[in-house]
């Protein structure tokens, strides 16, 4: 079956959140979490490496082109010739999924994909909630929606249910409630594209009083000796820091001092 199989290369739900805690006890957790974000998503290379370079996506946006649904330990939702799933065999360390447990996924909205088989056709779900990929067009009953949360993924049907293996080793969509058995990795080796890490100027080190205080330092003409710094409240530098337009709004309030050489 697999010599006649021609792979294609081309073409939220409402969760409970966590419990919030103090600000002080997850400060430096969020700073921490910031730093990793400005270099990139983290993930595991020994996992990926496990997988035959496949690594585990984590969130909607890196779900695109060639993708592979892990249902289970190391095994693939598979495509089988007369237009249904079943699960495949557990690969061997090192291995990738087989080029018939490889799907092309295409985004069709901000929360939904479309994923086609190798056969060329659309999967979608049938009445009695079958996986079935025999579809030449999307339709809504081809349209798919990963659930993220606390780590784990599910994938949720057309039908409103989530994709399972049942005893019979078919791939359904079955249930409206997400367990163990419908948890899924979605796999892809796409080439990760990494943000580079921001640098923070030196002058921005520091709280933000701090850094106010070094740009005057740096730019302010000292006429009088004398160290002139806005006296405003500056919960307005808080708002400017996370949108990342500090450095303007420093200049704003520098330039309401009249002291500032690089100022109106």
């Amino acid at each position: 079956m697999a010599d006649s199989y021609n792979f294609v290369k081309s073409t939220k739900l409402t969760l409970k959140g966590d419990k919030s805690s103090s600000h002080k006890k997850h400060k430096k957790k969020r700073k921490r979490e910031r730093e990793a974000d400005s270099a990139g998503p983290s993930f595991d290379e020994q996992d990926m490496e496990l997988h035959g370079g496949w690594w585990t996506v984590d969130n909607f946006d890196q779900i695109k082109n060639n993708i592979s649904i892990e249902l289970g330990s190391s095994s693939y939702i598979m495509a089988l010739d007369t237009g249904l799933f079943t699960l495949g065999a557990p690969h061997a360390d090192g291995e990738g999924p087989d080029p018939t447990e490889q799907l092309t996924a295409i985004v069709v909205s901000e929360t939904k994909i479309a994923l086609k088989s190798g056969y060329g056709k659309y999967l979608g779900v049938n009445s009695d909630g079958v996986v079935i990929g025999r579809a030449d067009a999307i339709g809504p009953r081809e349209q798919w929606e990963p659930v993220f949360q606390d780590g784990k993924l599910a994938l949720l049907a057309g039908n409103s249910c989530f994709v399972s293996c049942n005893d019979s080793g078919d791939i359904v969509a079955t249930t409206k409630t997400a367990g163990e058995g419908e948890m899924v990795k979605i796999r892809t080796n796409v080439e990760r594209v990494k943000k580079q890490k921001v640098e923070v100027p030196d002058e921005e080190k520091g709280s933000l009083k701090e850094a106010e205080v070094n740009y005057v330092k740096k730019f302010q003409s000292f006429q009088d000796r004398r160290l002139r710094v806005n006296p405003e409240d500056r919960s307005r530098l808080k708002k400017a820091k996370v949108g990342g337009t500090l450095h303007e709004a420093l200049l704003d309030r520098r330039e309401k001092m009249k002291a500032d050489r690089y100022c109106k």
